[in-house]
């Protein structure tokens, strides 16, 4: 079964700003590798974060250049900037680059999905077929707009849609009904990353399945996107992949290989 993780970050510019994320000034090519090997994690989506570090992006060309089997990405630019526009038409002739990924995050970014900085993306990505992942669970109801009214932009939420940060249990999943609601755009997948960090519990992480199930069974297998964000993650890789495979009973056969990579490969066009 081909097994693709659907985010990860490499960095080398200092110990990430976010907490939650290992603290360690560095998390290159080689020490993914090294993991996914050992968790029989076959490849992997690279989500440049240029906050942590500024060359974020041209690090993981590096690794899809020199790997470009076991790594792609959805990789960003500044969207304030107007001659940002123009990278639209020609993002994905770089090397490894499949679409974009933002997270609109800080106080300078949070607004930009609701006014009116960002307008200018949706009809450039649909125009470029370029997808686009974002962080969204503060503008949900924004997403569904978008998808209405660009039907051919494939547009990913990440990480289950959950929200950033820590968070109880109650208020992990408030806004789980939202995040339902947008299961009915066709052109609206999930990013099914970063599971174990939701949970309360030790492996096998019971207590997030049945929200697990819920969303699964909203949007579909060639909708959901197994993944790990591995370096906040609280388990071994392997254990992330098992989750998947071997503790959801209702995940089996076509299914489960859609979940764990075939399924992102077919809606990010990578064709390894």
């Amino acid at each position: 079964m081909l097994i693709v993780d659907a985010q990860i970050h490499l960095w080398n510019a200092g110990n990430p700003t976010s907490p939650w994320h290992r603290q360690i000034p560095a998390y290159l090519k080689e020490h993914a590798l090294k993991e996914m090997d050992a968790g029989g994690v076959d490849a992997a989506i690279l989500t440049p974060h240029t906050p942590w570090d500024p060359n974020a992006n041209e690090l993981c060309m590096e690794a899809a250049r020199a790997h470009p089997d076991r790594f792609a990405i959805l990789g960003n630019f500044p969207l304030d900037k107007p001659e940002s526009r123009a990278l639209v038409d020609t993002w994905k002739q770089r090397p490894g680059m499949l679409g974009c990924r933002f997270t609109f995050i800080g106080p300078d970014q949070s607004t930009w999905p609701t006014d009116g900085t960002v307008d200018w993306l949706w009809p450039a990505a649909e125009r470029a077929g370029l997808p686009i992942a974002m962080m969204a669970a503060n503008f949900l109801p924004k997403v569904g707009e978008v998808a209405q009214r660009h039907p051919n932009l494939k547009l990913i939420l990440d990480h289950l849609g959950r929200p950033r940060g820590d968070t109880s249990a109650s208020e992990r999943w408030a806004n789980l009904a939202d995040v339902l609601t947008l299961a009915k755009y066709p052109n609206i997948a999930m990013k099914a990353t970063g599971p174990p960090s939701y949970s309360d519990q030790p492996y096998p992480f019971r207590d997030i399945h049945d929200n697990l199930h819920r969303l699964y069974d909203a949007f579909g297998p060639a909708r959901w996107f197994w993944g790990t964000d591995i370096t906040r993650m609280p388990c071994s890789w392997r254990q992330c992949v098992t989750l998947f495979t071997e503790e959801l009973p209702w995940l089996k056969g076509r299914d489960l290989e859609l979940v764990m990579g075939r399924a992102v490969c077919d809606w990010l066009g990578w064709k390894r």
